[in-house]
């Protein structure tokens, strides 16, 4: 299950990524005359609109490409073979997920929808790859008896925090922050903690056992209300002022809420395949502009 979040991390930043390029490899390519537009000086010499899109389709094409007809054969194939992914098992893979990883912010409703559309792709692609595969449910109870912990999903607790050297500074931005002043603004501004500060303070979300943030976080969260501050705390760097964001409560999930996700893995571990489309971009009929090759490498 580790190794399957680890996979799905990678995959969700990959596609966000892919967009991104996507969005300026299309960006007005349908006007003739912002080609020649320079993006850049350097001296006399300028660089071109046209001169910075051709290098990103260089480095960049024939993954973005394969990346959206991946999508594209997914969406195919699970039309061809019935294959639908509740809206359920979806939400459950995505709070594994806000569990073991920092960078979903609650805020960021949209790149959250991202998460969750990859989620369902990749579910889709196991349903795919495993859907010839039979096990027993005598050897699916057996699993999860034997991993039930695999499916318990902490409690999790969204962060943000404000670093001071002193303890008198933390002091004194619990008074502004009495005062009504932003603790975002005031984490941009004051907390020595430069990744945190860039992000208004938000850790995102951290559960018991997190090695990246001291103990004390979560005994303290424990203690807050949505919305409330910590006193100052004693960390490596200085002095720490934390808000509560929001806290989602643990969960556990029975055997027939996990059954088909532990078939899935049960049959994927038994084909030895990756987890990769272009298995099925034969059936689904690709062509592309780079030939019968489906290297991306």
């Amino acid at each position: 299950m580790g190794k399957k979040q680890l996979w799905m991390v990678i995959a969700g930043l990959i596609l966000l990524n892919c967009l991104t390029i996507t969005f300026f490899l299309t960006k007005g390519s349908n006007e003739e005359s912002a080609e020649n537009e320079a993006v850049a000086k350097v001296g006399k010499q300028t660089i071109t609109r046209q001169d910075w899109l051709h290098q990103l389709e260089i480095r960049y094409g024939k993954d973005v490409l394969k990346e959206m007809i991946d999508q594209k054969v997914i969406k195919e194939m699970a039309e061809k073979y019935g294959i639908r992914i509740s809206d359920q098992e979806v939400e459950r893979e995505f709070r594994l997920l806000q569990a073991t990883n920092q960078s979903f912010n609650q805020n960021n409703t949209y790149n959250n929808k991202k998460w969750k559309e990859q989620i369902r792709n990749s579910l889709i692609l196991e349903e795919l790859l495993t859907k010839d595969v039979n096990i027993s449910d005598k050897e699916l109870r057996a699993y999860y008896e034997k991993n039930k912990d695999l499916f318990n999903v902490p409690e999790v607790y969204h962060l943000s925090q404000i670093i001071v050297k002193t303890n008198d500074e933390a002091k004194k931005v619990l008074k502004e922050l009495s005062q009504g002043s932003s603790f975002s603004a005031t984490a941009m501004e004051s907390s020595v903690d430069e990744f945190s500060a860039n992000e208004g303070g938000d850790i995102g979300y951290i559960s018991e056992g997190d090695e990246k943030y001291p103990d004390q976080y979560i005994t303290a969260a424990k203690q807050l209300k949505k919305g409330a501050v910590t006193k100052p705390i004693k960390v490596e760097q200085g002095y720490a002022v934390l808000k509560l964001m929001s806290k989602k409560s643990g969960l556990k999930y029975s055997y027939n809420q996990v059954k088909d996700e532990i078939r899935r893995q049960m049959a994927l571990e038994q084909l030895k395949t990756s987890a990769s489309a272009s298995t099925f971009w034969k059936e689904a009929g690709v062509e592309w502009f780079y030939g019968k090759d489906q290297n991306t490498n």
